[in-house]
């Protein structure tokens, strides 16, 4: 059964999560975020929350990620400057599953 959540990212960005009963798993480095989204994908997980500056330089981990029905892997912002690269694959997510873009309207 698919009932847990966790985030990747580093300490300083994931910490608080741990607060409101998600597992937080500290990675510094794409490798470490690759291994521990392999890792996790084996497991209970629901939801799996990426620092998008890891996310960033993994796409090819997003793009089988999408593959599955769980978990659901998903780039969130840190505490640091946002690229926007979260809201980017959000925003196409949307557009292909209801064929226009309510998000942004462009």
């Amino acid at each position: 059964m698919y009932n847990k959540i966790a985030v990747i990212g580093d300490k300083d960005s994931v910490l608080a999560f741990k607060a409101v009963g998600v597992e937080v798993f500290d990675a510094v480095n794409a490798e470490q975020a690759q291994n521990l989204i392999k890792k996790l994908s084996l497991g209970d997980y629901a939801v799996v929350f990426v620092a998008e500056n890891l996310a960033e330089q993994i796409p090819e981990v997003l793009s089988r990620a999408k593959l599955r029905t769980f978990p659901a892997v998903v780039p969130i912002p840190t505490t640091s400057a946002t690229s926007g690269f979260g809201m980017q694959g959000i925003k196409a997510d949307v557009e292909k599953a209801i064929g226009v873009d309510i998000l942004f309207n462009k």
